[in-house]
């Protein structure tokens, strides 16, 4: 499965920042149940590649997940060795960009102003990453279409199910859920239920904007 096609239908992108991760194919499987399939784990995870490696291992094709917090080539080398199917970044990265572009693995560059969206689409980047997209709320993410028509917009930072919606309706493929559905005390607890939950929940608040 190719990512932009599964954010295209599910329009949901799942972040994990967790200082511990006990088991994270079921974690991903417990994400999936609850209706996102595309997961990030994040360089801020201690041995984050051990647990891209088991995931990525465990075969689940309803599973897509990536690597973010991205910040070297290097790292993005090892991501993608261990079996990343997307890399993310937090801001503009052009060796992890150089890297991804070269590997032929999608990479989602984070961005805010109008200047660095440009650059990210330059760099090579499959959808751009709006980050801290909290501050300028979904009006934002309508006023960047004006000079970027089609562009793909992942917006990132203070999104919930109150207003993931409204991101949606302003023009983005896909918004990025983060501790309202992968609390870092719950992953860290192994909270497999609960986190199915929070992810049900939330997919629930996107429903007029999924597909069918």
């Amino acid at each position: 499965m190719n990512p932009l096609d599964v954010l295209t239908a599910d329009r949901a992108l799942t972040v994990v920042r967790a200082a511990h991760i006990p088991d994270a194919v079921a974690l991903c499987h417990a994400l999936a149940d609850g209706g996102i399939r595309t997961v990030e784990l994040t360089f801020t995870t201690p041995d984050v590649l051990k647990h891209v490696a088991a995931a990525a291992a465990d075969g689940r094709a309803d599973v897509l997940l990536g690597v973010g917090t991205v910040l070297t080539g290097e790292q993005a080398r090892a991501a993608i060795d261990a079996g990343a199917r997307f890399l993310v970044t937090p801001g503009l990265r052009p060796e992890v960009a150089a890297v991804a572009v070269a590997a032929g693995v999608p990479i989602f560059l984070g961005a805010f102003t109008p200047t660095e969206v440009a650059m990210a689409l330059d760099m090579g980047a499959a959808a751009v990453k709006i980050f801290p997209a909290g501050r300028l709320g979904p009006k934002y993410l309508g006023d960047l279409q004006g000079p970027y028509p089609g562009v793909r917009l992942l917006p990132s930072g203070g999104v919930s199910a109150a207003n993931a919606a409204d991101f949606l309706a302003a023009g983005a493929l896909a918004v990025c859920a983060g501790t309202s559905v992968v609390p870092p005390a719950a992953v860290e607890a192994g909270a497999l239920s609960e986190i199915t939950d929070r992810a049900r929940a939330f997919a629930a608040a996107l429903t007029p904007h999924r597909e069918p």
